[in-house]
C-alpha cells in the first residue's frame, strides 16, 4: 500500500512565479530561434525544423541556467540521440521494438556522456516516424542545435541578470 501513496506527491510548493518581463523575455528568445530556423529552412533548401527544437527553447530561453540548456547538452543530446534513432532504424530494425530500443539507449547514453538535454529524448521517435535517413543527423539536427544555442548565446546575454552558458 506504501506504494500507491506515493502517488500523492510530496506536497511540496509549486515552483515561484515567474514575472511578466522574464515571460515576455522567454517569448522573444524563441520567436527569434525559431524564426531564424524557419527563414533558414525556406531560404535555403535545407530541412532545419524539428519538432523536438521546440522544447530546446523552452529550456534555453525560459531555463538559461538549468544544466539541460547548456551547449553541451542541447548539441551533443540531438546529435546522440539523432545518432542513435537513425542506428537502429537503418541498422536494427524499423520496427516498434527497435523505437524503443533506441530511445531507451539514448536516454542511457546521454546520462553516461553528462549530455542530457530532454527535447533531444523526442529525437529517435521523430526519426522513426519520419523514416530520416542519414542527412537527418547533420540536417536538422546539428545544425539547426548549433543555431539554437548561437541564438541563446548572443540573446540571453542581452539580458542585464543572465550569463549564458554556465559551462561548455
Amino acid at each position: 500500500m506504501n506504494y500507491f501513496k506515493k502517488f500523492k506527491g510530496q506536497s511540496m510548493a509549486l515552483p515561484p512565479s515567474v514575472s511578466i518581463k522574464e515571460i515576455l523575455f522567454a517569448f522573444v528568445g524563441g520567436l527569434i530561434a525559431i524564426s531564424i530556423i524557419g527563414f533558414l529552412t525556406k531560404n535555403y533548401n535545407n530541412l532545419l525544423v524539428m519538432g523536438s527544437f521546440g522544447a530546446s527553447c523552452v529550456l534555453l530561453f525560459g531555463y538559461a541556467n538549468s544544466p539541460f540548456s547548456q551547449p553541451r547538452n542541447v548539441i551533443l543530446g540531438h546529435f546522440i540521440s539523432t545518432f542513435i534513432g537513425l542506428l537502429f532504424l537503418h541498422l536494427v530494425s524499423p520496427q516498434w521494438w527497435s523505437m524503443a530500443f533506441a530511445l531507451a539507449t539514448a536516454i542511457a547514453v546521454m546520462i553516461a556522456t553528462k549530455t542530457v538535454h530532454p527535447p533531444a529524448g523526442s529525437n529517435p521517435l521523430i526519426v522513426f516516424l519520419l523514416g530520416a535517413n542519414w542527412d537527418y543527423l547533420i540536417f536538422p539536427s546539428l545544425f539547426g542545435s548549433i543555431v539554437l544555442v548561437v541564438v541563446a548565446l548572443f540573446y540571453n546575454n542581452l539580458h542585464k541578470n543572465r550569463s549564458y552558458p554556465q559551462y561548455w
